[in-house]
């Protein structure tokens, strides 16, 4: 019954659970009292329910109305993080959750799962802090990328920039070292025409402006191609995580896209800074 009763108060409120316990357990203990003396459990039930009217009656006497403001919430989210863990953690964390949960809050629902928490190895606890963006866990893997842009176009693809090996077991011959380096340069021309097609693209909507460009690709990039991107000043994030791959999208505008062919301004989103 304890536990039932827990967890519904978990699931109603999220909060309040160790009392609700504690309040049951005295409760409990004060019947046992009356039981040993031979008053009857049904007795004992009535007179719990009419407490609980009055109680219920009280309240409705004691409680003031409010508007749900940010002060309000910041009052209500220090209260309970107050008894979980130390102040030290939970002042600053207070304003920490409100502003997360305001953040993603839309038409009055709020979906916690477009909250990530994200642990910092090398950080103390007490440093925690909200960015109000996507955090993603990845970086550039050329030393020569930038490492802030601002106004930046964002391209979300699903497209391998690598050269990979063919599937099909083949073997090529050639007769001298001119032959051999005609066919490495053209299956590498395969992989590097699609990123000078990405490049002309970033040209021909970048030039003369402010505006940057950054890929961030769930398949692999290879370093000649990341090499490619660097001197046209682009950032190339490789090996992106899917769920990055729908939440930026939602967050930033534009599509994911599975080909680099027929691109317009339309598929890409677009963010006022990126810094790694």
């Amino acid at each position: 019954m304890i536990g039932r009763a827990a967890t519904a108060q978990d699931e109603i409120v999220g909060d309040g659970t160790t009392t609700n316990v504690l309040f049951i357990g005295e409760l409990m203990r004060q019947a046992e009292r009356y039981l040993g003396e031979g008053v009857h459990p049904r007795i004992l039930v009535d007179g719990m329910e009419l407490a609980k009217t009055e109680s219920l009656k009280f309240l409705e006497t004691f409680k003031h109305t409010r508007e749900v403001d940010r002060d309000l919430l910041i009052e209500v989210a220090r209260t309970s993080l107050n008894t979980k863990i130390a102040p030290e953690l939970a002042n600053p964390l207070t304003e920490v959750v409100v502003d997360a949960v305001n953040c993603i809050t839309r038409d009055g629902r709020i979906d916690l799962h477009m909250i990530e928490l994200m642990h910092m190895q090398h950080k103390m606890s007490t440093e925690s802090k909200l960015i109000k963006g996507l955090v993603l866990d990845h970086g550039g893997r050329n030393s020569d990328l930038p490492s802030r842009l601002e106004n930046c176009y964002i391209m979300c693809l699903n497209v391998s920039l690598e050269y990979e090996k063919t599937e099909v077991h083949s073997g090529f011959f050639w007769s001298n070292a001119d032959q051999r380096e005609k066919l490495i340069a053209s299956e590498r021309a395969f992989t590097d025409d699609k990123v000078k097609q990405i490049v002309e693209f970033k040209e021909k909507l970048c030039k003369g402006t402010n505006k940057n460009f950054v890929i961030i690709n769930q398949k692999g990039i290879d370093p000649p191609s990341l090499e490619i991107l660097s001197r046209a000043g682009i950032v190339g994030i490789r090996r992106a995580k899917k769920r990055n791959g729908e939440r930026i999208p939602l967050a930033c505008g534009g599509k994911m896209l599975n080909s680099i062919d027929d691109i317009t301004e339309a598929d890409l989103g677009f963010a006022k800074v990126v810094y790694e």
